[in-house]
């Protein structure tokens, strides 16, 4: 084994011996290695060929242990290692998942992708390999994978085994779940794919896998871990709400780890990593609410969100423990500010990214609900002779100072207070007061579609740092009925036309959901204009808050809560945007028409100090 001495930084090079799992002294090597003790994200990842490998979605790890010290592997998504990455005809390559190797779990070097050709059961597709799944049993090395096509139609789950995680790998020759129907309507090319494997407390294996489409599912494992039994099948995650299942045990619970939202859309990518709990790897999957994962308006303790740095989109993520005994989370995310492969518009890369998880109250927060970390960090202990320095921080939650009177309104008058207007005079703007509430029909078109066919409630924001609260109710009804897709009850920050920030409620087919979204316009092409980040689950009736803040960069800071009953409250993620000192405080019905919408009040604060 070799390495390359830069600073106090080692940079494993794959060597035959590292690979071969021969072990070198300790004597001759330990001159050799100066362990990095600060990390920066993204992690680095080098392919000696092409240079930095800037993609590593789905990211998987598993550490070998040898003799004196420690091995890290990393598998990733196949996507190209950076815009050089090309194949013979000029185009980015597909690769069949990626391999890396590390000492320090910060440095990590390319060793080749797990396959050289595509297996021969998923048949002659042109595709790349997606979220590997890495364990190790029966005294071998078991990696999952996804075949997002095969030639039978719909994707699939594949393994390979191998007697060390760096390979060589050898495929099993077929699926282990293969492409099935959707169980909620029995329609074709349901998402068979984001494995994972998990063991219960009697021994029994089970496979996990699914997305929006058709839901998270469950089914046994055979012992071998080859196949799997579908009449064992169960649902333990609703449909249209959630993807990327991983699985850790923690003080004899299972926590389900699971990805919201989108995971590809450059800037305004909106993945974030919910959590609920069970007993068993078959749930039923709780929250730290009670919420179940498996029902019409789904719950989720979230673990992981945009915070407002460069940073959006977290999720596909895995958890490992460092060699202190400390929690990380191994995920990947977006910068915003440099989303898409150089050379490529549109084509989001998402680089792997590593923070540490701290138990609070028994549920899982990333830097202590910081999140995402864009700064110097300490790094994790990735051998046994290392400390972690980490120090844990809690980050408070937003709360109400002094309500700002001339903002607020209870809709307790039957005329309309002379602080509103409407921001789009040519829409249809009839409404109801009835005395207790804002009541308003939804007519149709949204702020993205035809924003000035939607009659949006204004009013003026206060100068500074602020919380606007309302509590809305809506006619959709609250079951798992199908479709109303996207009649929403929303609040707005609303800056322009193409320019906004909204919190809103919104059914999607059989789900009851809520939404903090951003629009934002103009852009360059192949930018997208509107994407959103889930928040907590949708009630009866929901409580709505958006907190504004400064950053730090001359960008305002907005960050979403949601409630089901006014007094516990679920922090959501935060977006970056520019509206400026005239954007105006909104509320709206829109979307599908034909439903009520009932704002009972709208309640402007500053921020509690």
């Amino acid at each position: 084994m070799k390495f390359i001495k830069l600073g106090l930084i080692p940079i494993v090079v794959a060597s035959s011996a590292l690979l071969s799992g021969q072990t070198p002294s300790a004597a001759d090597e330990a001159s050799h290695l100066s362990w990095s003790t600060t990390y920066q994200n993204p992690l680095s990842l080098y392919d000696p060929k092409t240079g930095p490998a800037v993609s590593c979605p789905d990211p998987a790890i598993f550490k070998q242990n040898r003799d004196w010290f420690d091995v890290w592997y990393l598998y990733c998504t196949g996507d190209p290692l950076n815009s050089n990455d090309k194949d013979q005809s000029g185009n980015l390559k597909n690769h069949l998942i990626t391999s890396y190797v590390s000492v320090d779990l910060i440095h990590w070097i390319y060793i080749g992708d797990v396959f050289k050709t595509l297996p021969a059961w998923i048949g002659n597709v042109n595709t790349n390999l997606w979220a590997p799944a890495i364990k190790y049993f029966n005294h071998k090395y078991y990696l999952y994978y996804v075949a997002p096509t095969t030639q039978a139609g719909g994707s699939a789950i594949g393994v390979a085994t191998s007697s060390d995680p760096a390979g060589p790998w050898v495929d099993s020759g077929g699926a282990v779940i293969p492409p099935e129907p959707n169980p909620y309507n029995n329609s074709f090319l349901r998402a068979v794919i984001d494995p994972d494997v998990v063991e219960d407390d009697f021994g029994q294996l089970y496979i996990s896998y699914g997305s929006f489409n058709g839901g998270i599912s469950i089914r046994k494992l055979s012992a071998d871990g080859l196949t799997s039994d579908p009449s064992s099948e169960q649902q333990i995650a609703i449909d249209n709400m959630y993807e990327g299942a991983s699985f850790w045990k923690h003080d004899g619970y299972h926590y389900l780890f699971l990805s919201t939202s989108t995971c590809c859309d450059g800037p305004l990518s909106g993945y974030s990593v919910f959590v609920g709990r069970a007993h068993s790897p078959t749930g039923p999957f709780i929250d730290n609410n009670g919420v179940p994962l498996l029902t019409f308006a789904p719950g989720g303790f979230i673990s992981i969100a945009a915070n407002g740095n460069k940073w959006v989109g977290p999720g596909g993520n895995v958890v490992f423990t460092d060699d202190s005994g400390k929690d990380y989370m191994l995920y990947h995310a977006v910068d915003s500010e440099s989303p898409y492969f150089a050379g490529y518009p549109g084509f989001t890369r998402r680089p792997a990214m590593m923070d540490p998880i701290d138990w609070i109250d028994e549920w899982p927060e990333v830097r202590g609900g910081y999140w995402a970390s864009a700064t110097e960090q300490p790094g994790p202990a990735a051998q046994p002779s290392q400390a972690n320095l980490y120090k844990p921080a809690i980050k408070p939650d937003d709360e109400p100072g002094e309500e700002i009177k001339d903002l607020s309104d209870e809709f307790n008058s039957k005329t309309l207070s002379k602080q509103w207007h409407f921001i789009h005079p040519s829409a249809n703007n009839t409404y109801v007061l009835t005395g207790s509430e804002y009541e308003v029909q939804t007519m149709g078109p949204d702020e993205n579609g035809y924003p000035q066919g939607v009659s949006i409630l204004g009013e003026p924001t206060p100068a500074g740092d602020y919380l606007v609260e309302t509590k809305v109710t809506t006619s959709v009804p609250f079951d798992n009925s199908c479709c109303y897709n996207f009649a929403q009850a929303a609040l707005f920050i609303y800056g322009n036309d193409q320019n906004s920030i909204k919190l809103d409620v919104f059914p999607d087919y059989d789900t009851r959901q809520t939404e903090f979204g951003k629009q934002i316009g103009p852009v360059p092409p192949y930018f997208p204009t509107y994407d959103h980040i889930t928040v907590g689950p949708q009630g009866a009736t929901t409580w709505l808050r958006i907190v504004k803040r400064a950053g730090d960069d001359g960008l305002e800071l907005y960050s979403a809560y949601t409630s089901n009953d006014g007094i516990h409250w679920t922090r959501g993620g935060t977006w970056r945007h520019s509206l400026g000192s005239g954007a105006q405080i909104g509320i709206a019905a829109q979307n599908l028409p034909g439903f009520t919408m009932d704002f009972d009040y709208v309640r402007v604060y500053r921020l509690k100090d």
